[in-house]
């Protein structure tokens, strides 16, 4: 039996009803003398109080606020339960009309967790850290405009790979496998697995063609001079950060991973199936 005495709620409040669906969800909790806290996701977290005191956080939305709870939880190692309030996504599993069950099984111990990956992203300009940003799915490197090459230069734990000429290059987590990466040529990885994938976006050589890596490795992305376009840097697809030339960005596993609850009704696999729509057999 796991000890869950405080429940962290994020609400993404821009899908239908999740206000409501927030509110049964409190009280049904509360009615177990468990407390709960609710956030909204375009809130100021600080609202919340202690986040380390939270036993674990609800996300009520789609993928992309699980996303979100995974960066500002991040420090905290709070295991994520994603219900999801639309169609099913890559993350979340568990929909909303099963969440009493799923809450009940994790709490008695029945439903397991899976442990991911989560990038570490440190922009350094002129020698000087700049800024440093957490992502769950990936983080890209693509021009600030439409159809316009750049020239990036990658490097692995200090051996170059050379110089990428292409629309931008994807760093992706195998939880961010199934997003923008494979849209551009990556790979489908289980999402428990310790790696990294970098993707070029349209590269101009057909020999550029997406690498696996070990997660422990370092992956160092400088913007070249006498570009044609502005770069810019996205992290999950929510947040952005304009490059400047001879920008330099670092890209490493984080410190610990995110823990999110797997739902017993589906698998990764499943969901992948479903999603791409593979007939598993032979269509007539």
């Amino acid at each position: 039996m796991r000890t869950i005495d405080n429940v962290l709620i994020i609400v993404n409040r821009r899908k239908k009803d999740s206000l409501a669906i927030a509110g049964e969800i409190r009280s049904y909790l509360e009615k177990q003398k468990i407390s709960t806290f609710l956030h909204e996701t375009e809130t100021d977290i600080q609202e919340v109080g202690e986040l380390g005191n939270m036993d674990l956080a609800i996300s009520l939305g789609g993928d992309g606020t699980v996303l979100y709870a995974a960066r500002i939880l991040s420090d905290f190692s709070i295991p994520i339960m994603p219900i999801n309030l639309g169609t099913f996504g890559f993350i979340t599993e568990v929909s909303f009309s099963e969440w009493r069950n799923a809450f009940d099984e994790y709490r008695s111990g029945l439903l397991g967790v899976s442990s991911r990956v989560m990038l570490d992203i440190l922009v350094y300009r002129e020698g000087q850290s700049l800024h440093q940003f957490r992502g769950l799915n990936d983080v890209v490197v693509n021009a600030d405009g439409i159809a316009k090459l750049l020239y990036l230069n990658v490097d692995i734990n200090h051996e170059n790979l050379g110089v990428y000429r292409a629309d931008g290059v994807i760093i992706a987590t195998p939880t961010g496998s199934t997003a923008y990466s494979i849209a551009a040529g990556g790979p489908i990885m289980h999402p428990d697995m310790s790696s990294m994938i970098l993707t070029p976006i349209c590269p101009f050589s057909l020999s550029n063609r997406p690498i696996v890596i070990p997660s422990s490795d370092t992956i160092t992305i400088r913007v070249e001079e006498n570009q044609r376009a502005k770069a810019i840097l996205t992290v999950d697809g929510q947040l952005t950060f304009p490059l400047e030339e001879k920008d330099e960005i670092y890209i490493t596993e984080f410190k610990s991973r995110i823990p999110i609850i797997r739902s017993d009704k589906r698998s990764f696999f499943g969901v992948v199936k479903s999603k791409l729509r593979w007939s598993g057999g032979n269509d007539a």
